[in-house]
């Protein structure tokens, strides 16, 4: 899990995983869409698949790159416990929230 927050902490890595999303890219077209140079795109797409979030496809003289959902789905499942503790926590704040609403009386009935 490390290897996959230290892939996506560079802002370029994680924007080539965003257009990923939509589907298969070349090296050239993810360049193109962020505009970066293509050796520099090559260094990022090379980390993201050391980090095993894409891989690479050869078609003709073109290499093609997509997400592999294994990765994505480990971090989702990690970060599941995460949720319930949130959605705990924002349901005590709702109940707390209603209770000071019913507290609250309203300024007509103060007289």
């Amino acid at each position: 899990m490390n290897t996959t927050f230290s892939a996506l902490a560079e802002p370029n890595r994680l924007l080539i995983v965003e257009l990923l999303r939509n589907g298969p890219l070349s090296v050239g077209e993810v360049a193109e869409q962020l505009g970066l140079n293509q050796p520099q795109t090559s260094k990022h797409l090379r980390v993201l698949c050391d980090a095993g979030l894409v891989e690479v496809h050869a078609v003709a003289n073109r290499r093609i790159y997509k997400l592999r959902p294994t990765p994505f789905k480990e971090l989702d499942t990690w970060l599941e416990s995460y949720r319930r503790v949130w959605d705990e926590r924002f349901d005590r704040l709702d109940d707390y929230l209603l209770e000071l609403q019913r507290k609250e009386v309203p300024p007509d009935d103060k007289q």
